[in-house]
């Protein structure tokens, strides 16, 4: 059976996005675009919400990237290969090539996908997350944190969910950042 990951770049207070909605403190440099391509090489499919669609969409046509560079290149590579899913009801259509549109997350419709699947499945967006973690569907956590504190926004975990993890592995890089990557035990 195939993982469910929430990867994502959170504020060091947990936040996603400040209140303004402006997320360019997780910019990042070549070390983390490789290290993040190294893990995102296992995902076959990215269950997406709209937002986080609308956000990743400039990775189908990378040559728009202006000074790409190799890691990212190599990301969009990444992107471009697996399967998407984006949740929305506002959506009419979804342009992207590998991409199918669905109007509600069912979370029976996830373990199906999940059990079915040769290789591991991410989600992404926070809002769209909550769903996942709230129905107990994630199995791994992947923290990219920044070296800021946001003081507000749009958290990366849900209100209300308690969960234990089990740590497994951790990296810091030269920028601030540092990856966690956690377990959720059963």
């Amino acid at each position: 059976m195939a993982k469910l990951i929430y990867s994502g770049f959170t504020s060091l207070d947990g936040y996603v996005e400040d209140e303004t909605g402006n997320f360019d403190w997780a910019e990042l440099d070549e070390e983390v675009y490789a290290f993040i391509n190294n893990r995102e090489r296992q995902i076959g499919t990215y269950l997406l919400g709209r937002r986080m669609y609308e956000t990743m969409a400039v990775w189908e046509t990378p040559d728009v990237i202006p000074n790409g560079t190799a890691a990212m290149l190599g990301y969009a590579q990444i992107w471009q290969a697996a399967e998407k899913i984006v949740y929305s009801t506002t959506l009419h259509t979804v342009a992207a090539a590998k991409t199918r549109l669905e109007r509600k997350f069912e979370a029976d419709v996830v373990r199906e996908l999940k059990s079915g699947a040769t290789r591991d499945v991410a989600v992404g967006g926070a809002a769209l997350a909550a769903h996942a973690i709230r129905a107990r569907l994630v199995d791994e956590y992947n923290l990219l944190i920044a070296p800021i504190i946001a003081g507000g926004g749009k958290p990366y975990l849900p209100g209300k969910v308690a969960l234990e993890l089990e740590l497994l592995d951790e990296h810091r890089f030269d920028n601030g950042m540092v990856h966690l990557r956690y377990r959720a035990k059963s």
